[in-house]
Formats: structure tokens, sequence, C-alpha cells
């Protein structure tokens, strides 16, 4: 009986001996199979010593692997999203041929916010009672422990990185570099997905050495993007449209996804453009001039 606690973790192992498939690798209790397609460093002699990581294949044996991944029981990396399973969750690839499920339990609740194929989560593998291994996302606070501090010359630079944590608060983010970044509901139109890769502009470096992030353009770009979002708004809804400059930043977010500030300075745009008017609480386009 092949030992399974050792399932998701790197072992020092002996090659025993020859097989019709390959080794059989030893830790002088057990010997675990070693298929001759898992094997990725010259192998001499019997007796010799290999790093291996033991792991379930696809076919549900225990076997072993000279592929060291990143992502084990015992350390955390990033996993591409091999596959979407709506009612489970997603399948991360961490480098072997089998791909481990991060439960629909630690994924946002909203599922248009669920990585697609192709996206990257930050894991690590963890274990069950009955032995089944899973990939879960790391915490906050191992994601604290390993943090590069940015320079303050960073400000206004552009960053790429990984969303690794939503919540209702804002996105967080790990760039290349290892500085971890924060995007506020304001600082963004649309949602990140968990595992997307964004691109956005250093707004502020914390004494602490995190960033906050805008994905939004520089407030004289938005200016017309807002405007143009809010002039297409009216042309949709016959020409009117119940919100001004003295409408709540509520009913706005929960319209145009912007704050209040950018809000009148769209509208500004179009009054000075001479496209609407308001009158009697509504802003109305202006077809004396279209």
């Amino acid at each position: 009986m092949i030992n399974s606690s050792k399932i998701g973790t790197i072992q020092t192992l002996q090659i025993s001996k020859k097989t019709a498939d390959g080794f059989m690798l030893s830790d002088g209790e057990t010997d675990y199979p070693l298929p001759a397609d898992q094997i990725h460093e010259e192998i001499t002699e019997i007796g010799q010593t290999v790093s291996a990581f033991i792991y379930k294949n696809r076919e549900k044996e225990i076997i072993a692997t000279t592929v060291i991944p990143e992502v084990t029981l015992d350390s955390y990396g990033w996993a591409e999203v091999e596959e979407v399973v709506p009612n489970l969750g997603v399948f991360v690839n961490i480098g072997v041929d089998k791909a481990f499920l991060v439960s629909k339990d630690h994924l946002p609740l909203l599922k248009e916010v669920w990585p697609e194929e192709g996206d990257w989560l930050f894991v690590s593998l963890e274990k069950d009672k009955k032995d089944r291994v899973f990939a879960e996302p790391i915490s906050e606070g191992e994601v604290i422990e390993d943090l590069e501090q940015a320079p303050a010359s960073l400000l206004n630079e552009t960053v790429i990185g990984r969303v690794y944590r939503s919540t209702k608060a804002g996105s967080f983010v790990l760039t290349g570099e290892g500085y971890r970044g924060f995007i506020h509901p304001f600082e963004r139109k649309t949602e990140p997905r968990l595992g997307e890769t964004i691109e956005g502009r250093v707004i502020d470096v914390k004494d602490d050495g995190t960033i906050n992030i805008s994905l939004r353009p520089l407030k004289q770009e938005v200016m017309g993007d807002d405007a143009e979002q809010v002039y297409q708004f009216l042309k949709d809804n016959d020409g009117v449209m119940n919100l001004t400059d003295k409408s709540s930043p509520d009913e706005i977010r929960d319209t145009f996804h912007i704050s209040k500030a950018a809000f009148k300075r769209a509208l500004g745009k179009l009054l000075k453009e001479r496209k609407i008017i308001q009158q009697d609480g509504k802003t109305i386009i202006n077809h004396q001039e279209e």
C-alpha cells in the first residue's frame, strides 16, 4: 500500500529498481512509481537520489514525477486556470499532468468576476481528511509576509499585475515585481476578474510600500469617455434622463459607475458643446444643435 500522507509534497527519494514503465523510487519505507513520461532529469543508476513531487494523476494513481511544481502543500505560486465548472469552481494547472480544483467556496460570490480560462490564481495546495488535494487561494497574511516595498518613484508609473483577491472593498493585485496593489471601486469602470492580468497607473505609494492603482485614464481623457457614455445613454433613452448635476452620488454610480465629480465634468463638457440642456430636473439632448 503506497503511503498517501506525502501526496502534494516534494520528497528526496532513491531509485530502488527499474520497471517496465520507468523506475520505482523509495523513501526507505514506501515505493513510488516514477513512470517514464514523468522523468525529466537524467537517471543514471539504481541508488541515485532524486527530488520528486508525489501526487495522484488523472487515473487517481499515486505516482512520482521529477517535475517540481512551484505550488505544493508547503509552498505557493501562480497556477493557470485550465477549466471553469460553474457548479464546482475552477481547475488550475500547477505544471503536472493533473489539474487541481479551486472550490467555488473560495471564489467570489459574483460569478461575473470568477476567473476565466487563461487567468492565473495565486494558490497553495491543501489536503482534506480523506487525503484529497485541492488548490486554495493563499491568505492575505501569507501575501503580506512576502512583499516587496514599492519605491516612491513608482508614483504615476504604469504597472502590470494580477488580481489575487476580490472583495466588496476593491481588488487586490500583485505585480511582477512583488508589489501589493489595491484598486478602489472608484478607480475602475468595471470590476476585474479574480486572476485577471491588469495594467494600471500608480496613484499613491503608501508608507508601508504598498500602492494604490487606477484603471481609469487621466482626468482629461476620462472626461471625454464619460461624456460619450452619458450622451450614448441619452440617445438610448429617447434623449432624456432624470439625472442632473444635482442628483445623488449613489444614483449616478448605479447608472454610470462613475463618481459624481466625474459625472459633473462630463455634463459640463456636453453643456459647453451645446449637446444637452437641463430643465425641469432632467437632462435632455439639445436637438437644435444636432
